[in-house]
C-alpha cells in the first residue's frame, strides 16, 4: 500500500512531503530515538500585500514544534546565510501589526500559542533560501544542545513560574512610561487639531468643534421653578390610575366628596336666590 504525502517515511532515500514542500528532520536532542519533519517551501505573497516578506527571500515553514522557538530556528538555518527575521504564528497569514516606537512590554506582551505552529524565516539574501529549501541533511538536526540548551520538565516548571511573578517596581515604572507616553501623545493630537481648526481641507470643508461654542446661560429660580411643575405634570400622566384596590377606594371617596360640596354649594344658591326672591320654581 503506497503511502501518503503527509507521512514520515523513507523510500529510496526520498522522504516523503506535501506537493511543494521539502521535509527536513530535526530532532530534540542528541538522545532522541524519535524525530519529526519540518515542511519548507518558498514564501509566495505578492509584495504590496505582505511587505515584511520578500518572496525571494523568505520561506514558510510547518509542523514547528512547541518547544522550537524563534532563537532555536534563527541558530539552526543561520548556518547555511544571515536570516533577518523569525516570525512564529499559530496559523499562516499576514504579518502582525506591531507598534515599532514602542519596546515591547514585559509584563503585557501576548501569550504564546501552545502546541505546533507555522514560522516565517526571512533571509538577508537570495542564497539562504534557497539553500535551506534544497538542505538534505543524513542526520537529524537537533534543537537542543549543551550551547543552546532548552529547559524540560522541573526546570522548565520552575521557569514558567518565576515568570509569572511581578516586581511591583518594575510593573510601575513601565505603567508611568507608557502613560507618559499616551499623554504625550493625546496633547500633540490636541495641539495639531488646534493648528487645523478653521482651515479649510482640500475640498473646501471646515472642522467645528465644541470648543467654540458659547458656554451654556444659568438658568433663574423661576426656570427652574417651571421645569419642576413639568417634571411633576409628565410623572402624573405616567401614573397608573386605578390600578390598586385602595387606588379604586381612594378616587370613589374623592369623587363622593365632591358631589356633597357642590350639593352644599347649590343649597347656599337656592337659599340666596330665596332671600332675594328671585327663585321661581314653578
Amino acid at each position: 500500500m503506497a503511502a501518503s504525502s503527509g507521512q514520515h517515511t523513507k523510500e529510496e532515500g526520498i522522504i516523503a512531503a506535501p506537493a511543494g514542500y521539502s521535509a527536513i528532520p530535526i530532532k530534540f536532542s542528541k538522545k532522541s530515538r524519535s524525530h519529526h519533519f519540518l515542511y519548507v517551501k518558498e514564501h509566495r505573497v505578492r509584495e504590496e500585500l505582505d511587505p515584511t516578506r520578500p518572496q525571494d527571500r523568505t520561506l514558510f515553514i510547518l509542523n514547528v514544534p512547541p518547544y522550537c522557538t524563534k532563537k532555536c530556528l534563527s541558530e539552526l538555518f543561520s548556518r547555511h546565510c544571515a536570516i533577518e527575521s523569525v516570525e512564529l504564528q499559530e496559523k499562516p497569514g499576514p504579518a502582525q501589526k506591531a507598534e515599532i516606537t514602542r519596546a515591547q512590554s514585559k509584563f503585557f506582551s501576548q501569550k504564546t500559542v501552545p502546541g505546533f505552529r507555522v514560522a516565517y524565516v526571512v533571509f538577508k539574501s537570495q542564497e539562504g533560501a534557497q539553500a535551506i529549501k534544497s538542505l538534505k541533511p543524513r542526520e537529524p538536526l537537533v534543537i537542543s544542545t549543551k550551547t543552546r540548551c532548552i529547559k524540560t520538565g522541573i526546570a522548565k516548571w520552575i521557569h514558567d513560574y518565576s515568570t509569572t511573578l511581578i516586581d511591583p517596581g518594575e510593573l510601575q515604572t513601565e505603567v508611568d512610561a507608557f502613560m507618559q507616553e499616551h499623554d504625550k501623545r493625546i496633547a500633540e493630537e490636541e495641539a495639531k487639531a488646534e493648528e487645523e481648526e478653521g482651515v479649510p481641507d482640500e475640498e473646501g470643508w471646515v472642522k467645528v468643534t465644541r470648543k467654540g461654542r458659547r458656554p451654556g446661560i444659568p438658568r433663574t429660580e423661576a426656570a427652574n421653578l417651571r421645569a419642576l411643575e413639568r417634571e411633576k405634570k409628565r410623572r402624573a400622566r405616567k401614573e397608573l390610575l386605578n390600578f390598586y384596590a385602595w387606588q379604586h377606594r381612594e378616587s370613589k371617596r374623592e369623587h363622593i366628596a365632591q358631589l356633597r360640596k357642590k350639593f352644599e354649594e347649590d343649597k347656599q344658591k337656592i337659599t340666596l336666590m330665596r332671600a332675594q326672591r328671585k327663585f321661581r320654581p314653578y
